[in-house]
C-alpha cells in the first residue's frame, strides 16, 4: 500500500497507453493515493514511456467494452488490470504486477508464496468487501444504481 499522503496529481484517467492498464475507483481516497503513488513511480523509472496507464472506473465514459468487458460493478467489487496483451488480472495479482513494474516487486511478492499467499488473499477479499463502508461511501448497489439513473 501506497504512503497515506495526498494526491501528487489529480485523481483522472490516463490514455490507455502502457503495458498495463488499471482500473481503479477515483471516488476511493485510498485508491487514488495508491493510483499517484504508482503513476509518480512509473513516470519517474520510465519517462518517455510510462508502464502504467489508470483508467478511472468512476469517469461516465467509461466503457467496459473498452477495457476486457469489466462491468462497473465488478471493477468496483474488487480491482482489476489488464496487460497489454488482454489478459485480466484480479486482486493481489495486479499489485503483484504491477508493482514489478515500477521495480518494486519484492514488496508484493510474498503474496504469490504458498502460505502467505492464501493468508494475504484472504485479507484483500476482506478489504474489497468493506471498502465502500470504510471509506465512507454508499453500497455497491446504492452506486451501481445512481450510475445507472445518470443522463447518458
Amino acid at each position: 500500500m501506497a504512503p497515506l499522503s495526498e494526491p501528487a496529481q489529480p485523481c483522472s484517467t490516463a490514455s490507455a497507453a502502457g503495458a498495463l492498464r488499471l482500473l481503479y475507483d477515483g471516488g476511493c481516497p485510498l485508491c487514488c493515493r495508491e493510483v499517484a503513488f504508482l503513476r509518480k513511480r512509473d513516470q519517474r523509472l520510465h519517462p518517455d514511456a510510462e508502464r502504467l496507464a489508470f483508467i478511472d472506473i468512476n469517469d461516465p465514459a467509461y466503457d467496459p467494452a473498452a477495457h476486457g468487458e469489466i462491468s462497473y460493478r465488478q471493477a468496483m467489487g474488487r480491482i482489476h488490470a489488464i496487460t497489454a496483451d488482454g489478459v485480466v488480472l484480479t486482486d493481489l495479482a495486479v499489485f503483484r504486477h504491477a508493482y514489478r513494474l515500477v521495480g518494486l516487486g519484492p514488496l508484493y511478492a510474498p503474496t504469490g508464496w504458498p502460505v502467505l499467499g492464501t493468508l494475504t488473499t484472504w485479507i484483500y477479499a476482506l478489504w474489497a468487501r468493506w471498502r465502500l463502508r470504510i471509506t465512507g461511501r454508499a453500497d455497491l448497489d446504492t452506486l451501481c444504481a445512481e450510475r445507472c439513473s445518470r443522463p447518458a
